[in-house]
C-alpha cells in the first residue's frame, strides 16, 4: 500500500558516501527535520539527469531558505549516486542516497517494475515533503510524466 499524507517515514537504512559509505537511518534523515525527499528511477537516466535532479539544484536555495533539506534517492548503489552527483554539480548538502536493496521504496509502496528496460525494480518517480518524520505532502507521477515531483511544482505546493 502506497504510502499516505499523515503517514510516518517508515524506518530503513540507506546508504550514502561521505567519509566512505556510510549507513543512514531514515530517523536520522528526517526527524526533527523538514526535508523534501524525491526519488528518480534511476541516476544517469534522461529525465532523471536531465530535468528532475537538475530543477532542485536549480531551487536547492529556495528550499534552505524555507528551511528545508533535500534528499534525492534512486535505487542504485551509492558510488553511482555519488558519480551522478559530481556530474551534475549537485551542491553540498543536497544529499544523494543509495536506496539499493528498494527497501525504502517497498516500504512507501513506490516501486514500479522496470525489467522491460533491463532495470529490474526501481522506484516510481516521486517527491513528499515530511515535517518531523511525518509525510505532509505526497506528489508521485503517472507513469512516464514529469509534472508533479518538479522542484519547481514541489516549492509552489508546499504547506503552509
Amino acid at each position: 500500500m502506497t504510502i499516505q499524507i499523515g503517514d510516518p517515514i517508515p524506518e530503513v537504512v540507506l546508504k550514502r558516501i561521505r567519509e566512505g559509505v556510510e549507513n543512514i537511518d531514515t530517523p536520522s534523515l528526517f526527524e526533527g527535520r523538514k526535508v523534501v525527499l524525491f526519488a528518480v528511477p534511476g541516476a544517469f537516466t534522461p529525465t532523471c539527469s536531465e530535468k528532475h535532479l537538475p530543477g532542485f539544484i536549480k531551487r536547492f536555495d529556495d528550499f534552505r531558505s524555507r528551511g528545508i533539506e533535500v534528499v534525492c534517492m534512486a535505487v542504485n548503489d551509492p558510488f553511482v549516486m555519488q558519480a551522478w552527483g559530481r556530474t551534475l554539480d549537485a551542491p553540498e548538502g543536497l544529499q544523494l542516497v543509495s536506496d539499493g536493496n528498494a527497501d525504502l521504496t517497498r516500504a512507501l509502496g513506490l516501486e514500479m517494475d522496470a525489467s522491460g528496460y533491463g532495470m529490474g525494480l526501481r522506484a516510481r518517480r516521486f517527491a513528499l515533503y515530511a515535517e518531523d518524520g511525518v509525510v505532509r505532502a505526497l506528489f508521485v507521477e503517472a507513469p512516464g510524466e514529469f509534472k508533479v515531483s518538479s522542484a519547481d511544482y514541489v516549492l509552489e505546493h508546499l504547506p503552509g
